[in-house]
């Protein structure tokens, strides 16, 4: 008997065995784009909230997605009904149905209490601030964000300069030893390695039992001084990361001795710095350290630097190397503040009656996005680990 029907009514069993199970991926990949796009936009939205909020001397704070939930229910139908025309006796048609719906669970919670109250307020330490230049971030650009002040050794004592455009003294001697670090950076002669710390002890030699020595020898060096009968011991540490225009490699013990006994002075949140005369960028040769300041504060500056405080041009030294107008702009990340929403700009919110968004468009959009991605960076650790529900983080059902 010859087969009348459709060569389509065929590839329904196929069809619905198949269908589902195509569009799940898809869909689940649209998903994740779609939620991690609107997370992220959300927290940058924040950020220059925060900024507008700083600028009218009003508390800061942040709201965090901790979780979400996302149920897909696919459904399909399938029917058959006589051809309209034709062989409407003997031919039958395929009907297809089908939805897809989304029920999203969103958990947000206020990002408070003691904890990240600390961190929000703790200057950064200078290992967050090496990962970030070991990521090839821009020198002057990590300080002029994250350094609150420059104090440069003398002969006998400290000078401080201070990061604040109100300074005026302080501000421009800040940004003219940041931009003498940039010149050799950009000629890939900085050197940022950790100071290799050396403390020598010594112990009476019948104050140390067979057992001690044990122990000590675990985690010293230890020599045996004969003629004293003492036990000398010597022990290597890793210590604070400094800056140069020289491998540390080539210190004299003498040199390292004496770096170890300065380094007894440094803060957790001081980036140590020595420029030699005879390294690249020695026609300026300068010692000193930074000091890094916190989240808290770096937002503040950010929101005074559009009114109180606003940032203006400085050159550079007259003994520092060339460097090109991109790496000197005037602010640290210039930002819009207009009364209608600015066109072609990345990120525009509304705040105080006023729009504002980072500036992308001209000669410094490079630097500016560069500044709000580090921003964004620095949040992230910043902000503790937000409480979440236990529900999965998306789920489908079919």
């Amino acid at each position: 008997m010859k087969n009348t029907q459709p060569y389509s009514w065929w590839l329904l069993p196929c069809l619905l065995i198949t269908l589902p199970g195509c569009l799940s991926p898809i869909t689940l990949h649209h998903a994740v784009s779609a939620y991690d796009d609107a997370i992220t936009s959300t927290i940058s939205r924040q950020l220059l909230t925060n900024i507008a909020r700083a600028r009218h001397h009003q508390p800061i704070h942040f709201t965090g997605v901790s979780n979400v939930a996302a149920t897909f229910d696919f459904r399909f139908s399938a029917g058959a009904t006589p051809a309209l025309g034709g062989l409407a006796g003997t031919t039958l048609m395929p009907l297809f149905g089908g939805s897809v719906a989304e029920n999203p669970t969103i958990s947000i919670v206020p990002i408070e209490g003691e904890e990240f109250t600390r961190r929000l307020l703790t200057p950064f330490q200078q290992n967050k601030f090496m990962l970030l230049l070991r990521q090839r971030f821009d020198i002057d650009l990590l300080l002029r964000l994250m350094a609150q002040e420059v104090r440069i050794q003398e002969s006998t004592s400290q000078t401080t300069y201070r990061n604040t455009p109100s300074d005026t003294t302080g501000y421009e001697t800040f940004r003219k030893v940041v931009l003498h670090l940039s010149a050799i950076q950009d000629r890939d002669q900085l050197y940022a390695e950790p100071l290799n710390l050396e403390y020598d002890w010594t112990l009476p030699a019948a104050a140390v039992s067979a057992e001690g020595f044990h122990t000590l020898a675990k985690e010293f060096v230890v020599h045996h001084d004969r003629q004293n009968d003492l036990f000398i011991l010597h022990q290597k540490k890793q210590g604070p990361i400094l800056i140069t225009n020289y491998d540390p490699g080539i210190l004299s013990e003498k040199e390292r001795a004496q770096l170890s006994k300065e380094a007894e002075g440094w803060e957790p949140n001081d980036v140590a710095f020595d420029i030699r005369p005879d390294g690249m960028g020695g026609e300026w040769p300068m010692k000193g350290i930074f000091r890094l300041r916190s989240f808290h504060a770096i937002i503040s500056a950010l929101g005074r630097s559009l009114s109180d405080e606003p940032e203006y041009h400085v050159e550079k030294d007259l003994r520092t190397l060339p460097v090109s107008r991109d790496e000197n702009p005037v602010a640290t990340m210039a930002l819009l503040v207009t009364d209608t929403p600015s066109p072609n700009t990345d990120l525009s919110i509304r705040s105080h009656g006023r729009h504002y968004a980072v500036d992308t468009q001209g000669q410094q959009a490079r630097w500016n996005r560069d500044a709000f991605q580090m921003l964004y960076l620095l949040f992230q650790m910043t902000v503790t680990d937000l409480p979440r529900t236990g529900a999965p983080g998306i789920t489908i059902a079919k």
